[in-house]
């Protein structure tokens, strides 16, 4: 399997950085609850996606827990997408 090397840290306008992106299109974030448990938090995060949509990015959004204790079923996801086509 060829190894992937997404992007981290990526400035997205007018989104701003998001976390990973593979290839053009597939943004990958990662949210710890610390900095994501608000009402405020949790909204800017949907509006940050449907923009990226909205640009014709496909979002993948895991939380910091799924990343560090059940990495295999976020490996599946993004392994998946790209399957799919997702980062052109």
């Amino acid at each position: 399997m060829r190894r992937l090397a997404p992007r981290r840290q990526v400035k997205i306008a007018p989104v701003g950085r998001v976390d990973f992106v593979f290839g053009d299109r597939l943004v990958v974030e990662i949210d710890g609850y610390e900095y994501h448990s608000s009402r405020d938090d949790f909204e800017s995060d949907r509006r940050r996606d449907a923009m990226l949509s909205a640009l014709g990015y496909r979002v993948l959004r895991f939380s910091h827990r799924q990343v560090m204790d059940r990495w295999t079923e976020v490996e599946t996801a993004v392994l998946a997408a790209i399957s799919r086509g997702d980062r052109y």
